[in-house]
């Protein structure tokens, strides 16, 4: 595909490398500092154009005529809408996607996009707020993922000491517990497995299966794990994420807390969310946050604007409370010391981003058989789950999975056939309409023939 990417910054950075990483698409970026811009051309095998994204001269150097692919994640929401507006008008087959971040535009997202044309507007902050309420829903889960409409879940989370399965064989802990779910994936000393059958479990695993709500649910609770949601949080930070956070988790009928320092801000917070406990104080005062009631909350929130607090508040919530942890990260310069610290849930919103523009983008490919509906990185981005919708043109249509050459680093974790969930097995094949989730570590799967060698 052809792809136009307006905005440098780091979503257009990280946006760059994971397109230009899949060999198959001819990227163009554009911005107007030339050092970022030489930045991004000298580590990628990308063009560069410096220049005004949403001028037609601009778009028409970038070859806009003949482009599939406008993304605009510049620092403005307003030049971001129009570069896509432009673009529009310059190829109305193109598809165009904006990041718009705004607070002022939460109603109008769906009005915009209708009325300018735009093919996907992604609120950044929205995103990572849905994430965080996901994970105080489930607060024993380290990282959740969809498919099929929510009516598949892939989910995340540590073996702890004294856990029963600990020291068992995958297909021993499945049989015993008459388990209908997959393990997919084990993260182990940094390094992640996709498992088969003799695998066994050690303390401390980063463990991921794939299976329905309903089945995992039933698995967590035979392994004595918590299922149930948090019943109150406490956020420190009262920007635009704690506020569409608060307001998520007040109609999940979850108690919010917010520790906020600008006074003015509280008082903002105060009139949007009636319903919580807005708080005027520092986040660093550990003082206040025990008063508070920190070491009696079900869950911790460190979303302050600085990278560094939040990760301290997390560590410090952590020697106070049993609660769960979720820290939001804006920058990913500490990753080797982040992964060594118990910090419980962490949440990017550029990051998060990046997945979901790559998301619909590989869901726009022509592939050979299949296309890709959804995909997310996993276990800190080591591994990738992918949802693959069948067609007809499938050449591994009807073939049972034990007589495919799959790869050794991948899984076939699931299969949606109508309103059927299947935990395969080796008889079980391909049909066409079927959704097919596959959990690869290290292969590239572009399509689902891909996961043959």
């Amino acid at each position: 595909m052809k792809i136009i990417i307006v905005g440098c910054g780091k979503v257009g950075e990280t946006l760059t490398e994971l397109l230009s990483n899949e060999k198959k698409h001819d990227i163009t970026v554009i911005d107007l500092e030339r050092t970022i811009l030489q930045n991004i051309t000298d580590t990628y095998d990308v063009m560069g154009i410096a220049g005004n994204g949403t001028t037609f001269s601009v778009l028409q150097e970038a070859d806009i005529d003949s482009s599939d692919v406008m993304i605009a994640v510049t620092g403005s929401d307003e030049v971001n809408l129009l570069c896509c507006v432009v673009a529009k008008k310059s190829r109305s087959k193109i598809e165009t996607i904006a990041r718009v971040r705004s607070h002022s535009y939460f109603n109008e997202i769906s009005y915009l996009r209708e009325s300018l044309g735009i093919s996907m507007i992604i609120n950044p902050e929205l995103a990572a707020a849905s994430e965080i309420a996901r994970l105080l829903r489930f607060p024993n889960a380290i990282e959740i993922s969809t498919f099929a409409k929510g009516r598949v879940e892939l989910m995340t989370f540590r073996l702890h000491e004294n856990n029963p399965i600990i020291h068992k064989k995958i297909s021993a802990v499945i049989g015993q517990y008459q388990a209908d779910i997959v393990v997919c994936a084990v993260e182990r000393d940094h390094k992640v497995v996709i498992p088969d059958g003799n695998f066994i479990f050690e303390e401390q695993d980063l463990v991921s299966i794939v299976g329905t709500p309903k089945s995992s649910n039933d698995f967590f609770k035979k392994i004595k794990i918590k299922t149930h949601q948090v019943g109150n949080t406490m956020i420190v930070g009262g920007g635009t994420i704690a506020l569409y956070l608060a307001l998520q988790l007040l109609n999940m009928g979850i108690g919010v807390k917010i520790v906020e320092r600008n006074k003015a801000r509280c008082k903002e917070l105060c009139e949007l969310l009636p319903k919580a406990m807005i708080i005027h104080g520092s986040g660093i005062d550990h003082d206040l946050l025990l008063e508070e009631g920190l070491a009696d909350c079900e869950s911790f929130v460190a979303m302050t604007g600085n990278d560094e607090e939040n990760l301290f508040l997390s560590m410090f919530a952590g020697t106070k409370s049993k609660g769960k942890l979720v820290t939001k990260i804006n920058r990913f310069s500490y990753d080797e010391v982040i992964e060594r610290l118990d910090l419980g849930s962490i949440v990017c919103p550029k990051q998060l981003t990046a997945q979901y523009i790559l998301q619909y983008v590989r869901a726009k490919q022509n592939s050979i058989g299949s296309n890709v509906e959804n995909i997310y990185r996993i276990l800190e981005n080591k591994a990738e789950a992918l949802e693959f919708n069948i067609s007809k043109k499938c050449p591994l249509l009807h073939v049972p999975l034990e007589k495919m050459h799959l790869h050794s680093n991948l899984i076939v974790a699931a299969i949606i056939r109508q309103r059927k969930i299947i935990m395969p097995r080796g008889g079980d094949e391909f049909r066409v309409g079927d959704r097919v989730i596959v959990v690869s570590n290290g292969n590239q799967i572009l399509d689902i023939t891909d996961i043959q060698k």
